[in-house]
């Protein structure tokens, strides 16, 4: 169970265009939001990518790198990126399944074709969020067993604000006896 505060596992993952993700070695001034998606099969990843897609110069503002992660192979991430017209949003790919696990991400198997036509892989991670600190320690964490309902970039984008002005801890970080 990642705990806020205490360091997550490092990520070293193929990015598209070339180069990877290493997250023990993220430029960000602050940190790096992981934003793990479920696929290229996922109408509403692609939505919800957008959004990221389009505020990611403004968490760059703040010292904050992104990256959209997925199990995708490399074909499926890039129809992905090119599905949302990505410039400015990382994409890395081939996330093994074990690796989304140690992250608390939730595995769900392929219920065939989607609604938009497109085969589900057989095993998929559903999504997560994450606010990760420039020395690797966890900040935020989201993370879900649905493809619906997830927290919106612009309401993490006023935390991370409001974390900054006011040098707000992370919070839930408590693993004593209760």
């Amino acid at each position: 169970m990642l705990i806020p505060r205490q360091k997550t596992p490092n990520l070293t993952l193929p990015l598209l265009g070339g180069g990877s993700f290493d997250l023990s070695r993220e430029a960000g001034s602050l940190g790096t939001v992981l934003t793990f998606y479920r696929g290229l099969h996922c109408p509403l990843c692609a939505t919800y990518l957008k959004e990221l897609e389009r505020l990611t110069p403004e968490f760059a503002k703040r010292g904050v790198g992104t990256v959209a992660i997925s199990s995708d192979g490399e074909d499926r991430a890039g129809a992905m990126a090119e599905k949302i017209g990505a410039q400015s949003l990382r994409f890395a790919h081939s996330l093994p399944l074990a690796e989304a696990r140690d992250w608390g991400l939730y595995i769900s198997t392929s219920r065939g074709k989607t609604s938009i036509g497109i085969e589900e892989p057989a095993l998929f991670s559903e999504p997560g969020l994450f606010l990760v600190n420039k020395d690797m320690s966890l900040y935020y964490m989201s993370v879900q067993t649905m493809p619906f309902v997830r927290p919106h970039f612009s309401e993490l984008l006023g935390a991370v604000d409001f974390a900054i002005d006011k040098s707000y801890p992370a919070r839930g970080e408590y693993t004593g006896a209760v």
